[in-house]
This record gives structure tokens, C-alpha cells and sequence, in this order.
């Protein structure tokens, strides 16, 4: 399941707080991975955000992915007092002191933003290292942060054309940034916007739809094996219905999808 930490009333559905609705989640399950789709990372200072993912890491058992973001409403930027210039390079600073809490007892960091001296985080995580942080973006400088910062690329409505561009550029920018990560390294996913046939979409979907604009399970599958074949290894999906038509929607992709995926 997927949730992102919009403040403010998107008009696009349930703008709820994802480390207070994911733990709700984790719960009621036990295989369920966990991702926040996207973390606007700037509205959370890093100390809260560390050990706030780290706590939701250890009470779902180790399933919680964390897909971050450096955010873009200006709104909610003035509404938490922070500039949207420095969106980046606190995003940066919070991903990076975030990632020395989860890894070293006690932690000294010296940051932008951010400065710890012998700080223990409240809740270690579960897992080694802190959960995997997926990085969101197209532009360079995301792919850059996701290869500094990140365990993984996470893109929204991409196509096979977008997957390929993304690799080539994720290769491309670790050789001349001199960056030790690997982008092969990189796990490569991204969501997808799917409303299944005959079921009413409660939102307009917010980018390109997964088997075009009338889906049937054999386009959906066409395009979900297309972006395999470009090299996306885990694709999201976000379903613009009601919660009422979930249960038939998920079934119907179980159903009908999966089977025709090669």
C-alpha cells in the first residue's frame, strides 16, 4: 500500500498523514509492503523523520519502503514555515543525517540544517541500514539524490520510453558526478494510474492511464510487460476509485491481469 504526506486538501482522494495511516496498515497485516508514495521530506525535520520511519519499520516487521520527494506546493511550504527554495538542499541534508541515525549509536553529523552530537535515536529500526528510501523525480537532480541517498528510483506514470531514459541517465550521472553508488544497484519502480473497465473513476487520473484511456486486461498487461522489458523491476498502482469498488477492482486485476503477464 501507498501514501504520500499531502498537508493540504489535494481534491485527489485521502490527504491523511501515511506514518499514521501505514501503521494502521501494518496492523492488519503481515505481507503487505508499506511505501510512502511520496514522503515530501523537507516538511519533517530530520531527527522526527528518522524516528518516525524507523519506529514504522519496526512495527510492520520490516516492510516499510520510504519513497521520499523534495515536494512543490508553495502553499504548503509557507503553511510549515519553510522556504520552497530550499526545498532541495534541506531534502538532501534530512535524507543524509536520517541515514546516519538509522546507522551509527551515538551519532554526530554536522549538516546544513541538521547537527547531532552523540544523538541515539529513540526507535533503532529493524532493518539494517533503515528502511529502503526510494527517490522520486525526473530531473537531474533527483536522479543524483537517488543515487547519493537512495536504494531506489521511483517514478509516477511512466512509460517504457521513460524507464529507458531514466537508466541511461541514472549511468550517465554516476559516471560524471564520480559518485560511488552503483546505478545498477538501483531498484527501478514506479507507479501507474489504472481505472479498471467498469468502474467509475471518483478523480481524474493525475497522468497518463495504464492501458490507455479504456483499459482492458490486455492493454494493462501490454503495458505492464512493456515496462518490465524497459527494466522497471516493481510497479505501484493508484487506482482513482472509491473505496466501495476496491475489492472488485483488485480482484479483477488478479483475475484478468496477472495471468497475461509474462
Amino acid at each position: 500500500m501507498a501514501v504520500g504526506n499531502r498537508l493540504l486538501d489535494s481534491g485527489a482522494g485521502l490527504d491523511a498523514d501515511p506514518f499514521v495511516l501505514l501503521a494502521a496498515v501494518a496492523g492488519a497485516t503481515t505481507r503487505l509492503r508499506l511505501l510512502t508514495s511520496v514522503l515530501v521530506v523537507p516538511y519533517v525535520p530530520a531527527v522526527v523523520l528518522a524516528n518516525q520511519a524507523a519506529t514504522l519499520d519496526v512495527v510492520s516487521g520490516g516492510r516499510l519502503i520510504l519513497g521520499v520527494g523534495t515536494g512543490w506546493n508553495p502553499d504548503e511550504f509557507a503553511a510549515v514555515g519553510i522556504p520552497s527554495g530550499e526545498r532541495g538542499a534541506r531534502t538532501d541534508d534530512y535524507l543524509a543525517a536520517a541515514r546516519a541515525l538509522w546507522t551509527t549509536r551515538p551519532t554526530d553529523f554536522e549538516g546544513r540544517y541538521t547537527r547531532l552530537r552523540g544523538a541515539n535515536l529513540g526507535v533503532p529500526p529493524l532493518t539494517p541500514g533503515g528502511p529502503p528510501v526510494w527517490v522520486g523525480g525526473h530531473s537531474d537532480a533527483a536522479l543524483r539524490r537517488a543515487l547519493r541517498f537512495g536504494d531506489g528510483w521511483f517514478g509516477a506514470g511512466s512509460d517504457a520510453s521513460d524507464i529507458v531514459d531514466v537508466r541511461q541517465r541514472l549511468h550517465k550521472l554516476a559516471e560524471t558526478s564520480g559518485t560511488a553508488a552503483a546505478p545498477a544497484n538501483l531498484t527501478i519502480a514506479s507507479a501507474a494510474f489504472l481505472t479498471p473497465p467498469g468502474i467509475p473513476a471518483a478523480v481524474a487520473s493525475p497522468g497518463r492511464p495504464l492501458g490507455g484511456e479504456s483499459a482492458t486486461a490486455e492493454s494493462v498487461a501490454r503495458g505492464l510487460n512493456d515496462l518490465a522489458e524497459a527494466g522497471l523491476e516493481v510497479c505501484t498502482l493508484w487506482l482513482p476509485i472509491a473505496a466501495e469498488h476496491l475489492e472488485p477492482a483488485m480482484d479483477w486485476i488478479a483475475d484478468q491481469v496477472v495471468p497475461r503477464l509474462a
